[in-house]
This record gives C-alpha cells, sequence and structure tokens, in this order.
C-alpha cells in the first residue's frame, strides 16, 4: 500500500512539475500584441471540467499553433467525403498554461483568435469569459478580470464542429493565429482604426483615418493621438496631432485628414503599401502604438466600362478559393498561402473571390503585396440551410456582428474592393427574399462606404423576380454565360460579372481516350482534355472566354476554383447543395477535381488554357503526354494553347501545319444552361488529330510571323531516376517558413514519366522537418503525414519546415529500381 501511494505520489508530483514547468516557458512579461501559438496541449474527447484550472493535462499532446487535428486523418469511407472523408467534426480541448509577471498588474489583458473551427468557447482560470459558434471569423475576448499576476494561469478552450455542417473541407480545431494583447487602460482597441482616400491624384493625396481610442480605467484621461505616414521605403511622408479628452470607461472616434504630396498608388503591377503608425500619448508619454498598412488607390465600377481602378479599366481574371492547404489542411501558414497567389498570379489572375467565408488575415496581406483585388465573402448560407448543421443554425443571432467584424477587420487592406454578401444563398427563390439583402447590405454600407456589395446568384431568373439583385450594388451570376446579354438588356443599369464560372473538372496528366461527353470514370479521374460534360451547371472555360468577349460591360470572371480543395469530390459522390448527408458513393474519391492547379500546387493542362487567354508574355502549351504504347497507329488529339497568333506542330521533327488562333476551330463536347448537348466550336484551342509513334510533339508559337515560344513533349522511357526541385532554397529559420519541393520521376535522359506510381520515401535532416506529402490524386487514401508518397502521373510533392535553428536540411529521396536524388535547403 505504501508502494502504491508512494507511486501515486511521484505521479503527481511529476505531473505538477510538468505543468509548472510549461508555465515556466510561458511567462508574459511585456506590453503589447504577442504571439501566443507556441506551448499548447490538445486532447480530442469530450472531457468533464477540463476549463478548471486544476485539471490534469500533463499527459496531453504538445502542439503549437495554428493547429488542424482532421488533417491527421485518417481518410475513412465513414467520413463524409464531401468533408474530404476526414475526422473534421467531435469534440475537443486546448490548454494553455501561462504566468503574467507582476510588473503588468493593471494592464488590459485579451485573447484574440482569428479564428476557430467551430463552436468555440473560451474560459480563463476556470471563468468562461465567450464564445463564437463561426469558424470563419476573428474574435477577442477580455481576460482582465480573472487573471493572476506572478501565478500560474490556465486558458481552455472547447472546439465542437458539427457532422454535416459544411459542403467542403473546413478543417477543425483552432486552425488560425492566437495574440495575447497586454495594454494600457487607455489604447486602440481591436479593429481601431479605418482608412479611406477620398481624393487622390498625381499631385497629392488625401488620406482620411477615424481612430477609436478607448479609456477602460476608471479616471477620465487627457490624451493627444499622433499619427504618422510612412512610405515603403520607411520615409515619414505626413504626420498629424490631435488633443482628446477621455472620460472614464469610454470611447472615443477621431477623425484626422493627412496629405501625401505625389502619392505612390496601388495597383496590380505596382502594389505600394503605406503604414499609418498611431501613438497614443498621455502627459507626453507614449502609451498605446499601432500600426495599420494601407493603400492610396481609387476603385470605381461602371455598368458599360467595367471596374477601374486608378481611372483605368481592369478585367477580372478572377479565382475563387476555399481556404484549405492542400495536404497542410487547414491550419494557416503564411508561405503556403503566398505560394497558392504567386502560382495563381503566374496562371494570370488579378483578383480572388473568398468562398465562401471570411478569409484569414494573411491571405489579404498576401494579396495586398502580389497586387491581387479581393471580393471578401461573408457567407454561403443565411436562414435557410444547404446542410442540416450549417451556418443557418446561427445566422440570426450571429449574422450582424459576424459581418460587422469582418468588415473592421479587413477594410484598411487596398485589395479588397467588393463585400459578397452571401453565395448562392435559398432566399433567391422567396418572395421576401430581397428584405434580407437589403438588410446585410445596408450592415455593408454602415461600416464602410467606399466599396460596393456584390452576391453570387445561381438561381436565375429568380433573384430578379424576387427583387433580391435590386438590393445589392454589383451582380454576381454563377453559371449563366449565355444569359447575360438578356439579364443587361433588362436591366441596362446593372453592373454584372461571372462571380462563379466554368466548373470543369480534370485530374492532373490523366487522358481518356476517346473524347467523349462522360463525367465519370471507372479510374475515379476527370481526363485532362479539359472537355467532359457535367456536373448540370459546368462549360468549359471556352464558353466563358467568349461570354466576356461578347459582354464587354462585364467585370470579368471568377471560375472555380484556383486551385483543388479537399472535400467535394465533383462529378464523384453527390451533387451540390444536397441536404441529405454523404458524397460517399464513389469512394474513394473525397478532393476536388474543379480547378487548373491540382491540390499539391502543381498545374494541370488547364492551367495553361487560361495562361493563354490572362497573360501576354508569348506562351504556348500542348498536350496529351506522348507516352501511348500499344497505340501506335491511333489517330490521338493534340491540343495546344497558346496567346501567339499562330502554332506549328510538329511530330518527330515533321511539320502538321500551322494553325491560326481565333480562325482554326475546336469542337469539344458541352452542356450547359442556354446550350443543347452538343459539340461546341471553340476558337481558343488549337488542334490537331495525329497517329501515334513514339518520339516527340513539339509546338512552335509565332507571332507577327516570328518564332516566339516554343514547348516539347518526348516519349518518357522506363522510369530511371528521381529529379527534386525546391520552390525556395533558402527560407527563414523561424519554426514556420516551408520549402515545398516537386518530385519528379524520370528517364535516363531527364523526361518525365507521365505514367509512373512510384513509391519514393523520403528522409529529412538537420535544421528543418517533414511538414506533408501529397500528390494531387483525388482519390489517394495515403496519409498527408506519411514519410513517403506515390508518383500520380509520374509527380508528387514533399514539404518541408525550417526549424527555429539556422542551418541546412538535407531531404533524401530513394525508390525501388530508382536513382536516389537529394537537395539542400538552408535556413537563416
Amino acid at each position: 500500500m505504501k508502494a502504491r501511494n508512494l507511486i501515486l505520489s511521484t505521479l503527481a508530483f511529476l505531473a505538477l512539475f510538468a505543468t509548472k514547468n510549461s508555465s515556466a516557458q510561458n511567462v508574459v512579461d511585456k506590453k503589447g500584441v504577442q504571439n501566443f501559438n507556441q506551448n499548447w496541449l490538445f486532447k480530442k474527447d469530450t472531457l468533464q471540467g477540463a476549463e478548471k484550472i486544476a485539471y490534469q493535462d500533463a499527459n496531453w499532446k504538445k502542439i503549437n499553433l495554428p493547429h488542424d487535428w482532421a488533417i491527421e486523418g485518417p481518410f475513412s469511407n465513414k467520413n463524409n467525403a464531401r468533408t474530404g472523408g476526414l475526422p473534421v467534426h467531435g469534440i475537443a480541448w486546448y490548454r494553455k498554461h501561462f504566468v503574467v509577471d507582476n510588473k503588468n498588474k493593471g494592464s488590459q489583458i485579451a485573447v484574440a483568435f482569428d479564428g476557430v473551427m467551430n463552436n468555440a468557447k473560451v474560459w480563463i482560470n476556470g471563468n468562461y469569459v465567450g464564445e463564437r459558434p463561426y469558424g470563419y471569423i476573428g474574435f477577442e475576448l477580455d481576460l482582465t478580470p480573472y487573471i493572476k499576476y506572478g501565478q500560474e494561469n490556465v486558458i481552455a478552450v472547447q472546439v465542437a464542429p458539427e457532422d454535416l455542417s459544411a459542403r467542403w473541407y473546413p478543417g477543425a480545431g483552432i486552425y488560425r493565429n492566437v495574440y495575447l494583447k497586454v495594454k494600457n487602460d487607455i489604447h486602440i482597441p481591436q479593429w481601431g482604426t479605418y482608412i479611406t482616400t477620398p481624393s487622390v491624384t498625381d499631385a497629392k493625396a488625401t488620406v482620411a483615418i477615424q481612430t477609436t481610442i478607448k479609456n477602460a480605467g476608471n479616471l477620465s484621461s487627457n490624451a493627444s493621438l499622433v499619427t504618422t505616414i510612412k512610405n515603403n521605403k520607411g520615409v515619414v511622408v505626413a504626420s498629424q496631432s490631435k488633443a482628446i479628452s477621455l472620460d472614464k470607461n469610454s470611447e472615443q472616434k477621431l477623425s484626422q485628414n493627412l496629405e501625401v504630396i505625389k502619392p505612390a498608388r496601388w495597383d496590380i503591377q505596382s502594389p505600394t503599401l503605406y503604414t499609418a503608425i498611431s501613438q497614443v500619448k498621455v502627459n507626453n508619454q507614449v502609451v498605446e502604438e499601432y500600426q495599420t498598412d494601407f493603400g492610396i488607390r481609387t476603385i470605381k465600377f461602371d455598368a458599360n466600362n467595367g471596374f477601374l481602378l486608378n481611372g483605368k479599366r481592369v478585367q477580372l481574371n478572377g479565382v475563387c478559393m476555399h481556404h484549405d492547404l492542400g495536404p497542410l489542411g487547414a491550419a494557416v501558414n503564411y508561405r503556403a498561402t503566398e505560394r497558392q497567389m504567386q502560382i495563381m498570379k503566374s496562371m494570370g489572375t488579378n483578383a480572388l473571390r473568398t468562398s465562401h467565408n471570411p478569409p484569414s488575415p494573411e491571405i489579404l496581406e498576401v494579396c495586398d503585396k502580389l497586387g491581387i483585388v479581393v471580393i471578401v465573402e461573408a457567407f454561403d448560407e443565411w436562414q435557410l440551410p444547404k446542410v442540416p448543421n450549417g451556418y443557418s443554425k446561427f445566422f440570426d443571432q450571429w449574422h450582424e456582428k459576424d459581418l460587422r467584424d469582418m468588415i473592421k477587420r479587413d477594410r484598411n487592406h487596398p485589395s479588397v474592393i467588393m463585400w459578397s454578401i452571401g453565395n448562392e444563398i435559398l432566399e433567391q427563390s422567396k418572395k421576401d427574399g430581397w428584405i434580407l439583402t437589403k438588410h446585410l447590405n445596408d450592415i455593408c454600407h454602415d461600416e464602410d462606404n467606399t466599396r460596393p456589395t456584390t452576391a453570387g446568384f445561381n438561381y436565375y431568373p429568380q433573384p430578379f423576380t424576387n427583387k433580391l439583385a435590386y438590393q445589392i450594388d454589383v451582380v454576381g451570376m454563377n453559371y449563366w454565360p449565355a444569359d447575360y446579354k438578356e439579364i443587361k438588356e433588362k436591366n441596362p443599369s446593372m453592373i454584372l460579372y461571372g462571380s462563379e464560372t466554368s466548373s470543369q473538372t480534370s485530374s492532373r496528366g490523366v487522358y481518356h481516350l476517346p473524347i467523349e461527353f462522360n463525367e465519370k470514370h471507372e479510374t475515379n479521374q476527370v481526363s485532362s482534355y479539359d472537355t467532359t460534360v457535367g456536373p448540370p451547371w459546368a462549360y468549359a472555360p471556352d464558353v466563358e472566354f467568349e461570354a466576356q468577349e461578347k459582354n464587354p460591360f462585364s467585370l470579368g470572371e471568377f471560375i472555380w476554383t484556383g486551385f483543388d480543395y479537399l472535400g467535394e469530390p465533383t462529378p464523384y459522390g453527390g451533387k451540390d447543395n444536397d441536404t441529405d448527408g454523404y458524397w460517399n458513393s464513389d469512394w474513394p474519391s473525397h478532393s476536388s477535381y474543379f480547378a487548373p492547379v491540382d491540390l499539391v500546387g502543381l498545374p494541370k493542362d488547364r492551367f495553361y488554357l487560361y495562361q493563354s487567354q490572362w497573360t501576354t508574355k508569348p506562351m504556348v502549351h500542348v498536350l496529351p503526354h506522348w507516352n501511348w504504347e500499344g497505340k501506335e497507329g491511333d489517330i490521338i488529339p493534340v491540343y495546344s494553347y497558346t496567346n501567339c497568333d499562330e502554332v506549328e506542330l510538329f511530330v518527330n521533327g515533321k511539320s502538321m501545319g500551322k494553325k491560326v488562333k481565333g480562325k482554326d476551330f475546336t469542337e469539344i463536347p458541352s452542356e450547359y444552361h442556354g446550350f443543347e448537348k452538343g459539340m461546341y466550336k471553340t476558337k481558343y484551342r488549337l488542334s490537331w488529330n495525329v497517329p501515334y509513334q513514339p518520339g516527340s510533339v513539339k509546338v512552335v508559337g509565332y507571332k507577327n510571323g516570328k518564332q516566339a515560344a516554343v514547348k516539347e513533349i518526348k516519349t518518357a522511357g522506363t522510369p530511371a531516376q528521381i529529379k527534386l526541385s525546391a520552390d525556395r532554397k533558402v527560407i527563414t529559420a523561424d519554426g514556420k517558413d516551408l520549402s515545398f519541393i516537386t518530385v519528379r520521376i524520370e528517364d535516363v535522359n531527364g523526361n518525365l514519366c507521365p505514367n509512373a506510381d512510384n513509391l519514393v520515401n523520403f528522409k529529412v535532416n538537420g535544421a528543418g522537418t517533414q511538414a506533408a506529402v501529397g500528390n494531387g490524386d483525388s482519390a489517394s487514401l495515403a496519409s498527408f503525414q506519411a514519410n513517403n508518397s506515390k508518383a500520380f502521373s509520374g509527380m508528387c510533392l514533399l514539404i518541408v519546415k525550417a526549424t527555429d535553428k539556422k542551418g541546412t536540411i538535407k531531404i533524401t529521396a530513394t525508390s525501388s529500381n530508382l536513382k536516389a536524388a537529394e537537395a539542400i535547403v538552408t535556413t537563416k
């Protein structure tokens, strides 16, 4: 008995020591906004009393945020393929032990979450401090009354995402960044600045800044607000001071107008940013400093001339994007986000629609820096549900706060040009749906009158007959290209665009012959000829190209989607807006096929079709691959995409003739709203029918009669070697930065083996760790956390993450019967 008591006492001591040691690592000894991501504890379970400070958590999993528990899997047919076949629902707890130094007594202390997926409830030292059901919105909670200075504090977060709560992969957990704010009584609260540029000329710009100052103390005070604007080189270009008297427990808004001489405008080609530094002084001492990045630019939307940025017409070449980061899941990572948008920009993208929810702060920061304009979308549901446990459950109680908070958070970003109040909302079919539309529109205008409202409508003509379309500023149509003209003729003053377009599906490197209408195939893949018909609302990109060309009043289009995403594996498994459960009838398909870029960021052929329309630097692309063993002499359709004037095809060195873009047409199977099932003639693709013989296919693009671009594909031999290519060979040693390593299976001559599916094993040593693997196969059930990956169409991807130590990361890739490969990434 004594031995048992001794063991129990020892275990209790070790648990207490572990907890105290954890607290010692998390001492808050300074003021300001501090990253609060490190040293959390996690347990996925239904627990009683886990909010209490004394709850024993020593054996919980140690993690750093952001964290998405669902991405760890495993994939299972018991999980909904519509949400990725991953365990996205259940109850889990997060706890963090920390100490606030005694010198911070009297401070205002708050915790800020950028997003928790979802149904989050938060306690501090056993005291309930608040909740937020919506997983896509940031929120801040005051901890001040419950903080124990110089002692251990415990923050506990319960997360309870439900099954059938999303139409795509939402992730699960505290998947965005968390911050602890330690401030003086007099401070600028969350999202406390609002910056606009009401007057902009080449000579000068007026920068209007509204600043909220809060006095949380019990004494009134006199203060001053000093606002300084710096340009992107850190040079002060304007400054202004203003006095203020603050009553106890009060807030005031101060307005200042500052002039910037010869402003550098934020534009798609030159996205110049400025920084406003707001200092609050009491007795000439700085008690608060708050920084806001912004841009100087003008936007205008015209019913006939489209979207004007700084007075110049910009055609919106846009993409819709869900929020996951492929094999990394929903957990926010700045570099992964930046890479996605850089790939999109290389395709010619200049606009983003954040489908169908408020985005992470990181993606708007990226778009600000890259020069990509953004439609920020609020909701996928209002009061009428698309899925049983979606946002409609919380809409009545939370929609106004969520919408206002979204706008307050994002309205200083120059990249943001519109507020979308909803996507394909079911209220379109209600005669009184316009009432709720107007209500949401008015909220947007109340919070920000410098940007128009919009929505994505898909039930034509119901949004017009039920008057929803007349309550917003800019009308978005989802999948109705054949009706743009009719809508415009009936509504000549209406501003229109394609808010969601195409929905073409395909699998990278997969080609089904003959080319046919069928949308499904026994392989659970979709042909990359990009001609397959289906789903019912979908159509080839060419159809939208033509619609935009014939209707120049349109602002442009937003394709569905830029990147493949987890979940919603259309055309396999189900139909959109089903409310009756799981999409598992075509398992193992569990990720989308929609995008021109696959789940891991490798371009499909369709990437180059968009590039041929959206870019001007000469390019030419050819498909399919040229490995058709057993089909010698059979006719193989060869397609070419280009922005050149004409293309010449060479097969094994012999010219197959030139084709002229815009003059020579290609027939592809089609069926969509306004087009009965049949062959659609597209002028955006050039094609030849070629008898197959091994060797090579080469396309040469000509501009003004001169060679401007070349691309060649050779018949690959037997897989012989692995090739590794890092997107960046030098990354930051911050514990977060990533390098994306493309893995190719090649023959002895360095040709891609397009049908290779070799299993590649990885070892990562040194100043980095493996973050994830993947291959873009929407039907693959392989773990993203495995130390290996099968090639899909000859390629896969390894993601490595830096530690916080400077040095080198050595990556080794091996596979049976293949020559191994190594790569070195330096961390600084």
